[in-house]
This record gives C-alpha cells, sequence and structure tokens, in this order.
C-alpha cells in the first residue's frame, strides 16, 4: 500500500466511510448506502473509484442488479489504516 493511495482515499470522507460501510462484510451498494449515511447514487461513484484502486471488488460483476462488494486485501488493510 503506497502513500499516494492512503492520501487519496483520506482525501474523501465518502471514501473512507464507504471503506468503513463496507468493512469485514459482503454488501449491497444499498446497505453501503445506509451505513454510511451517504446517498445511494454517490455510493455508485465511489465504488468505481475505489474499484478502480484496487480496494473493493464486486462478486458478481456481470448482475445488473444486487451487485455484491467486499474490500480486497488492499482494501482490509487501507481500512487499518485509517480507523
Amino acid at each position: 500500500m503506497d502513500e499516494t493511495t492512503i492520501k487519496y482515499v483520506n482525501r474523501s470522507k465518502y471514501r473512507v466511510r464507504t471503506l468503513k460501510a463496507i468493512g469485514d462484510g459482503v454488501k449491497m451498494p444499498k446497505e453501503i448506502a445506509e451505513d454510511s449515511g451517504i446517498l445511494q447514487n454517490h455510493i455508485s461513484n465511489v465504488l468505481r473509484e475505489l474499484k478502480d484502486k484496487d480496494l473493493v471488488e464486486c462478486l458478481n460483476p456481470n448482475a445488473r442488479k444486487g451487485r455484491l462488494y467486499r474490500l480486497s486485501d488492499d482494501g482490509k488493510d487501507m481500512l487499518d489504516k485509517i480507523k
């Protein structure tokens, strides 16, 4: 985990709150939105950003509805650093 990625995550409270909302679980965007207090349309953008940085992974990317997300190993490391 490089310093640039840590700074990238910390620059956005949405990114931090999204990582914390997912935690050790597997969640759908609606659940992440509810747990983080972020509007669901914003969660989609944040999840895409975090996925591009390999911090979250989608378990069923071909699903149109009910996509499931969890933290990648790097995402878990990041969560430990931002807690």
